[in-house]
């Protein structure tokens, strides 16, 4: 579970929080890479960059980021948010890529200013030295999408995460040629910038953790309550699209085809960490939801009683009659209490739960640091143990491809696609 620190806004956040320490060597040197950031300035340090995708629509995939609000609920972390607001990126194939539809950031301007002053210092990253705005996705701004009918899955990332975090799986996913929402759950998400202004916060919205949401039992408990909320309004709002609809509530315009190329009759859900538990309790709770990846997320909730046992989710103790893949880390710090957490599922039988682990790698290898974390240390900009302490000792090339082989390969089996002409 990720280790956050509250903040009202980025300026607040001061140099207390950087200075809890950025893994950085002694003398070591930023390398520069050659190229321009993706606003066209140049960069101002290392320019870290995301494994390409490998499926048949590497080439030609799109996003665009939708803007949801659901008026039927306060925000639960906010009393003075009146409604929930939803910030999404849906990754597509797209018919082309050509013509003004250019390559999309990582992290939108907004976002980073909040990540520079708050995830450095939650994961021991470096201060100086990376130009963390100018890492660029391979999905183009804004391109048509095929109109071809296609499996939806929905992203959900770690507690205190943002969605950007989980940009690698979700191309290598569209690449593949599924349809990919990757959420951020505002109050809970480390940075989200929002495309309107609105009473109760600022453009940017950071975290509210101050440390790990699992040690503060209501938090936890409301952390994922409010997730599995958010995942079935989207896909109410996902509905709305393929009906032809535009649920955008800053009124800008869809890609063409968008809402033609989403087959919600074949959805899923993965999620890491928080996201895990979230995705699997969702699914138990909605029916839409056809099969779910947990990535290293914890299956019970802290009690609010000092000493007494967590208590199982619904899901752990129902079992599941949809297929389910629970997938882990060998270097995991709270392993033995995640597995405790399983074991109530694990005991229900049933032929629909798979496993795996991550030999060598350790909790976040199943985000982009699995990819990042390397180029950082192989840059003299991070330590060996910071790198080890985030994602493990597995070497990327190993990692990353199995990581995306592990989610599309469940995928594929559960929710395959139907290739237009094959």
């Amino acid at each position: 579970m990720a280790r956050r620190t509250l903040v009202t806004s980025a300026a607040a956040l001061g140099a207390g929080l950087l200075s809890a320490g950025c893994g950085a060597t002694q003398g070591a040197r930023a390398r520069r890479e050659t190229g321009r950031a993706p606003d066209g300035a140049a960069p101002t340090g290392l320019v870290l960059r995301l494994p390409p995708p490998t499926g048949p629509y590497r080439d030609r995939i799109g996003v665009t980021a939708l803007y949801l609000v659901d008026r039927s609920r306060r925000d639960p972390w906010e009393a003075g948010i009146a409604v929930r607001e939803v910030m999404v990126s849906v990754f597509y194939p797209a018919r082309d890529v050509g013509g003004g539809h250019p390559v999309a950031p990582q992290m939108s301007r907004g976002a980073v200013e909040v990540f520079r002053a708050v995830d450095v210092a939650v994961h021991r990253l470096p201060r100086k030295g990376v130009d963390w705005g100018a890492t660029r996705t391979h999905a183009h701004t804004g391109a048509p999408a095929e109109p071809v009918r296609r499996p939806v899955l929905l992203y959900t990332p770690g507690g205190g995460d943002a969605r950007t975090l989980g940009t690698g799986t979700a191309e290598e996913l569209a690449s593949r040629g599924y349809v990919v929402v990757t959420v951020d759950h505002p109050g809970d998400a480390g940075e989200v910038e929002f495309p309107v202004p609105r009473a109760g916060r600022g453009p940017v919205r950071p975290t509210v953790f101050r440390g790990d949401p699992r040690a503060r039992a209501r938090q936890f408990r409301t952390m994922i309550e409010a997730r599995i909320a958010d995942l079935r309004f989207i896909l109410d709002q996902l509905a709305a699209l393929a009906a032809g609809r535009n649920p955008d509530a800053a009124g800008r315009a869809l890609p063409a085809g968008l809402g033609r190329a989403l087959d919600l009759r074949r959805v899923g859900v993965y999620g890491h960490s928080a996201g895990g538990t979230a995705a699997a309790q969702a699914m138990d709770e909605d029916r839409r939801i056809r099969a779910a990846v947990n990535l290293e997320g914890f299956l019970d909730r802290p009690s609010d009683t000092p000493g007494r046992e967590p208590d199982p989710y619904p899901v752990a103790r129902h079992g599941v009659d949809r297929p389910l893949l629970l997938l882990g880390s060998e270097r995991f710090p709270a392993r033995r209490e995640l597995e405790r957490s399983w074991a109530t599922l694990l005991a229900q039988g049933g032929g629909h739960i798979r496993r795996d682990r991550i030999d060598g790698g350790a909790h976040w290898v199943f985000s982009d640091y699995g990819a990042l974390a390397p180029q950082l240390q192989g840059a003299g900009l991070m330590s060996a143990e910071d790198r080890n302490a985030l994602v493990g000792t597995v070497d990327p090339a190993v990692s990353v491809p199995q990581v995306r082989h592990l989610v599309h390969g469940f995928f594929a089996r559960h929710l395959p696609v139907r290739h237009p002409g094959r």
